[in-house]
């Protein structure tokens, strides 16, 4: 699931497209057609290995708004009984998210700017792209020679992403902290551009935050316990834990 920005339809031809997300379909309903990158992405494996839902914010393909996935109800994972792996599980049913506006302070090689409008001065920034789709190497696509977590390691550009947005994914192989688990038959909440007012800093990358005063996460415990208080804001999407894929439209 991801969330399209700055949408419109051309009065010439009718074709509904976004500057960032866009599905290439031409109109509003993507028809199972996934997100052109960069996209700030919520990925949900549901009713997998041991019971287990598994789920992540993911980067690896840019970003574009900030993002906030919420367990509700009871949490815990493991499934099925006597499973002993279920307690290391539960552990991992917890909130993530990036809640940072990371567009401002994107390093300039990776920015996407928003086209200039006839009748108006030229746009700000409305993505960061991925290493990745910037340039294109094996070594930052983790492909060839790179294609294993042994030689495909955090590069600057990847440590940009992690540092200001720890729990979500900021290259292929950063599983051990960004990838989480919750028993199957819960449900969860994505917020699309969640407010950040009640949070506090923690563990605040400076150089980030001198970038745009705007820039804050919530790490450890803030974010795990402030999650009902977030779950319930404004651009809230429920998700079933048996829903089917679906994108969020700004």
């Amino acid at each position: 699931m991801w969330a399209r920005t700055l949408c419109a339809t051309d009065g010439a031809t009718g074709r509904f497209a976004c500057a960032t997300g866009d599905c290439g379909s031409g109109g509003v309903q993507c028809g199972g057609a996934g997100a052109a990158p960069p996209a700030t992405l919520a990925e949900f494996t549901l009713d997998g290995s041991g019971g287990l839902d598994f789920f992540d914010v993911s980067l690896v393909d840019g970003y574009n708004v900030p993002m906030l996935i919420v367990p509700q109800g009871a949490g815990g994972g493991g499934g099925g009984g006597g499973n002993g792996s279920a307690g290391a599980e539960s552990s991992k049913c917890m909130a993530t998210g990036c809640l940072v506006d990371l567009n401002g302070a994107c390093p300039a090689d990776l920015r996407v700017m928003a086209a200039s409008s006839s009748g108006g001065g030229g746009g700000g920034a409305v993505a960061c792209r991925s290493a990745c789709e910037a340039f294109g190497t094996p070594q930052y696509c983790c492909s060839g020679a790179y294609g294993n977590p042994s030689t495909c390691r955090p590069s600057t550009y990847s440590q940009f992403f992690k540092n200001a947005c720890p729990r979500a994914y900021s290259y292929a192989y950063d599983d051990s902290t960004s990838t989480f688990t919750c028993a199957t038959g819960i449900g969860y909440a994505i917020t699309f551009c969640p407010s950040t007012t009640s949070g506090k800093y923690s563990g605040e990358n400076p150089q980030a935050a001198s970038a745009t005063s705007s820039m804050v996460y919530l790490g450890g415990e803030q974010l795990a316990t402030g999650a009902s208080a977030t779950a319930t804001r404004a651009s809230q999407l429920l998700v079933a834990a048996a829903a089917a894929a679906a994108v969020a439209l700004l």
